[in-house]
C-alpha cells in the first residue's frame, strides 16, 4: 500500500508542471501609495519593507512594500498621468493587479504556461542588484489582472531589485496576527466562470476542488455561482465568482459595474487566533459586516461542539462552518475603498478545507443590506 501511495505521490509530482510554493505578494494600483500603506501599517498591522520610486531609480512610479509574517502586500502609484497605472486607476480605482506567486524557476514557469494558451504578460527577466538576483515573469488572467512568477532563490535583499529597504523607526505598529494568503477570490462576467476554470486547468494546472451553483448562494433577491481553483499541493487557491438570476442585482454585479470589468474581489487572510485579531483589527477602526444576532441561536446546533466561547464570537460577528475535516472561523470587512469592489476575509481554520458554505445565506444577506445603503441592490 505504502509503494502504490508512493508512486501515485510521485505520479502528481510529475504531472505538476507548475509547481508553486505560495503566493508571494498582492500588488495593488492606488492613487496615493504612501497613503495606502500607511493605513495598511495602522490598521491592519503591517510593517516597513522596501521602497521604490524616483529615489532608487524608477521614474515612472512610487512603490511600498509592507509585510507581516508571511504575507507581502506592495501599493503602486504612477508620477504622472500618461502612465498605464494611472489608466487602471482611472479604470478601476483602487484595486489588485497582481497576483504573484513565488516559483523555483520563472522562465520554465512562463514557458510551461504560455505553451499551454496563457496570454505573456512578461517574457522572463534577470532583476540583479548587491543582494543578488530575481526572475521574473508573467502571464495575463482574468480582466486586467496578471500573475507574475518570481524566483527569488539566489535573492537576499528586502524584496525586490529596484527597492530599498524601508525603515520607518518611528512607527512600527504591533501585529495583528495575519498570516498568509488562505485565498483569493476573483469576480468574472456572466458566464464567464467555467471559461477561467477551463484556464487555471489547462494553462496553470489547478484542478477544481469545489463548486457552489445558485442554489447554495443565493438570498430572497440574488445569487451567485462559485468553483473554487487549487493548484497541486494547495498552496494557492482561487475561487472564481460569476452572477445567476436573481430578483436584483448581486454582489458580484455590483462588483463588475464599479469595478468596470472582472478583478480580484477580496483577499483571504489567515490567523491562528480570530479573536484576538478581529478584536485588535476592529480597535484600529477596520469596519466588518454584522450577521444579525438570530444567527448565533442556532450555529451551534448545525456546525455542533467547537473549542471557543459563543459569545465572543456573536459579539465580533465571526462566522463559524464545518466540514468533515473540522471547522472554520471567517469574517468580512466591509470594501476598503469607496467604490464597493475589494474587502477582506479574516479566516481561522480549525481542519476544514472548505470555504464557509454554511454562512452563505447570512453573509450574502449583510451584503444585501450594505447594498441597499449605497442605493445599489
Amino acid at each position: 500500500m505504502e509503494t502504490m501511495i508512493a508512486a501515485q505521490g510521485n505520479k502528481a509530482k510529475q504531472q505538476d508542471f507548475l509547481p508553486l510554493q505560495g503566493t508571494d505578494y498582492v500588488e495593488f494600483y492606488v492613487g496615493n501609495a504612501r497613503q495606502a500603506a500607511h493605513y495598511y501599517k495602522t490598521a491592519f498591522g503591517f510593517q516597513s519593507l522596501a521602497y521604490a520610486g524616483p529615489e532608487t531609480g524608477v521614474k515612472d512610479r512610487a512603490s511600498y512594500a509592507v509585510t507581516q509574517n508571511k504575507l507581502t502586500f506592495v501599493f503602486t502609484t504612477p508620477l504622472r498621468s500618461d502612465n498605464p497605472i494611472a489608466d487602471h486607476i482611472y479604470k478601476h480605482g483602487d484595486g489588485v493587479k497582481v497576483l504573484a506567486l513565488r516559483v523555483d524557476d520563472a522562465t520554465d514557469a512562463w514557458k510551461q504556461t504560455t505553451a499551454r494558451g496563457g496570454k505573456s504578460y512578461l517574457e522572463p527577466v534577470h532583476l540583479k542588484d548587491a543582494h543578488g538576483e530575481v526572475v521574473m515573469s508573467g502571464i495575463h488572467t482574468y480582466g486586467d489582472t496578471v500573475h507574475l512568477f518570481i524566483e527569488r532563490k539566489n535573492y537576499k535583499g528586502a524584496f525586490l531589485p529596484g527597492f530599498e529597504k524601508w525603515e520607518t523607526p518611528y512607527y512600527q505598529p504591533a501585529s495583528t496576527g495575519l498570516l498568509y494568503v488562505d485565498h483569493c477570490v476573483g469576480n468574472v462576467g456572466w458566464n464567464q466562470m467555467n471559461p477561467w476554470v477551463k484556464f487555471y486547468e489547462e494553462v496553470m494546472g489547478f484542478r477544481n476542488i469545489l463548486s457552489f451553483d445558485d442554489n447554495d448562494i443565493s438570498t430572497e433577491y440574488s445569487a451567485l455561482m462559485s468553483k473554487v481553483m487549487s493548484n497541486g499541493n494547495g498552496f494557492v487557491k482561487f475561487p472564481i465568482n460569476e452572477p445567476a438570476e436573481g430578483k436584483k442585482k448581486s454582489q458580484v454585479e455590483e462588483y463588475l459595474d464599479f469595478y468596470n470589468g472582472e478583478g480580484v474581489q477580496h483577499v483571504a487572510l489567515a490567523t491562528n487566533n480570530i479573536i484576538e485579531t478581529v478584536t485588535d483589527l476592529r480597535s484600529r477602526g477596520v469596519e466588518f459586516l454584522r450577521v444579525p444576532a438570530s444567527y448565533y441561536e442556532e450555529v451551534l446546533d448545525r456546525v455542533g461542539e467547537i473549542d471557543e466561547d459563543l459569545a465572543p464570537l456573536s459579539e465580533l460577528g465571526i462566522l463559524i462552518d464545518r466540514d468533515d475535516e473540522g471547522y472554520l472561523l471567517q469574517i468580512f470587512t466591509k470594501p476598503v475603498e469607496d467604490r464597493p469592489t475589494v474587502f477582506f476575509e479574516i479566516i481561522q481554520r480549525k481542519g476544514a478545507q472548505s470555504f464557509g458554505k454554511g454562512n452563505f445565506k447570512a453573509l450574502f444577506e449583510a451584503i444585501e443590506r450594505e447594498q441597499e445603503l449605497r442605493g445599489n441592490l
